[in-house]
């Protein structure tokens, strides 16, 4: 997972078995006490990941998605997919027939979930299951669909290659973003050039090295950042020699500071 967990012991979630939806939209509502994380698998429409509370990852073979509050990871039809969360957390997921999203894309978005969208998951997480689609019910779903159409599509994505020995240097970053790592580092234990590293990461991922490897630090801290860490022991938990370069690389990442990331009632 990018983000990192204290000692409490992984459990696995398990997965909805069904042949179809029996509605346009199906929900989910879930409190996980501890660390949890679900098989690789697939399904024949739309999930929407969200968590009220605690920090969310989607992993696919092609990258790594990141929801912490107020974001939602939202997963295409037949793409194999891990969903992994870190404990204390409120999950509300979304199952959406797939003609709700026409113009979906084969890869994971991570939406920005504003207030109006977060009420109606709330409130939608507490209908039954065979609720009306032809009564009010029904029409807050619609509202809903709209305002998830209307996201923004935020920034929260970490590329994964698939180069079996990029993927193991990865690994291993991922686990530990405070590792010092450098370019060289990465070449000497592949046993190629500088040059070749770097063509290789830019081809796999469409990162540099090294951005990716900033991409992944920052991504990293918010985990922390959501459980209210001090900042200068986020920014050294992810590598950074000050508080001050974790802030501005921050900022530039994500346009705002540490202290000013989380909506109002999160921080």
């Amino acid at each position: 997972m990018v983000s990192r967990n204290g000692q409490a012991e992984t459990v696995f979630r398990s997965v909805p078995d069904m042949p179809e939806l029996p509605r346009r939209v199906f929900s989910r509502a879930e409190s996980l006490k501890e660390p949890a994380i679900t098989r690789w698998h697939d399904h024949p429409w739309i999930q929407l990941s969200y968590a009220i509370r605690g920090v969310m990852e989607v992993r696919t073979m092609g990258g790594r998605y990141l929801a912490p509050p107020h974001r939602a990871i939202l997963i295409p039809a037949g793409l194999q997919h891990c969903v992994s969360s870190e404990a204390e957390t409120e999950i509300r997921s979304l199952y959406i027939r797939s003609e709700e999203f026409p113009a979906l894309a084969g890869t994971c978005q991570v939406l920005e979930i504003q207030p109006l969208a977060h009420e109606l998951i709330r409130s939608f997480s507490t209908y039954a299951v065979d609720y009306d689609e032809n009564g009010e019910e029904g029409r807050l779903v619609s509202v809903l669909i709209d305002q998830l159409l209307a996201a923004p599509n935020t920034n929260l994505h970490l590329p994964w290659p698939a180069d079996d020995r990029l993927q193991t240097i990865c690994r291993e970053l991922n686990e530990h973003p405070d590792l010092p790592m450098a370019l060289s580092d990465v070449a000497a234990r592949m046993g190629v050039s500088e040059k070749t590293v770097t063509r290789l990461f830019k081809k796999e991922t469409s990162l540099s090295f090294r951005s990716w490897r900033q991409r992944l630090r920052l991504l990293s801290s918010l985990p922390m950042l959501e459980k209210r860490e001090r900042v200068t022991d986020i920014a050294l938990a992810c590598g950074y020699d000050s508080t001050s370069a974790f802030i501005y690389a921050f900022r530039s990442h994500f346009g705002v500071t540490p202290g000013t990331f989380l909506p109002a009632e999160e921080r």
